[in-house]
């Protein structure tokens, strides 16, 4: 009894000690148009394939996955690639993660609103608008702006996102870098 007892007693102090987790915050506000003008490459593409299956698909956890999601690119709106494919860390999946707000979006999807700052699933054959930043070894990344529209799934060639980030980018190419 006295165990039980001491046992009970440690895990409620150990609950006070600890501190709480909460989901990702941001220094700053999340602007798209700030996201759109600071990227390096922004491209359409579709989730093909694996590139680096994940080893255990069942579970994940951790700020980027282990496995490697082959995309080919649809359209570069701005930037270079070396290629016409780009590999990035990613999970396909078998469903539709589109964004609950109206565009222009000013905040991730639903995936990215979980507690990671980012959206890391891709379903399979979908479209997705990538908005990429350049990392110190020059490898292209999505995970730079916490909690903002980086990855979008896309409802169509003529989905309202896609054609306000063409836009955007269009502005920020012509203009001085501190337009708003």
């Amino acid at each position: 009894m006295n165990a039980k007892l001491s046992a009970g007693m440690a895990a409620v102090a150990m609950m006070m000690c600890v501190t709480g987790a909460y989901p990702c915050k941001t220094a700053r506000p999340i602007s798209n148009v700030d996201m759109v003008r600071e990227a390096d490459v922004i491209v359409l593409v579709e989730a093909e394939k694996y590139a680096l299956a994940p080893k255990n698909p069942d579970t994940w956890t951790g700020f980027e996955p282990d496995s490697k999601i082959s995309f080919k690119v649809l359209e570069v709106i701005r930037g270079k690639i070396p290629a016409d494919y780009l590999i990035l860390p990613g999970i396909l999946v078998q469903t539709d993660d589109f964004n609950d707000q109206p565009p222009p979006y000013s905040s991730v999807r639903s995936e990215g609103r979980k507690g990671n700052c980012f959206a890391s699933s891709y379903r399979s054959g979908g479209q997705f608008l990538l908005i990429l930043k350049k990392k110190s070894d020059g490898a292209l990344s999505v995970n730079w702006y916490a909690l903002a529209p980086v990855n979008e799934q896309l409802h169509s060639a003529n989905d309202p996102w896609l054609l306000w980030v063409r836009k955007q980018a269009s502005k920020s190419n012509s203009k001085p870098s501190d337009q708003n």
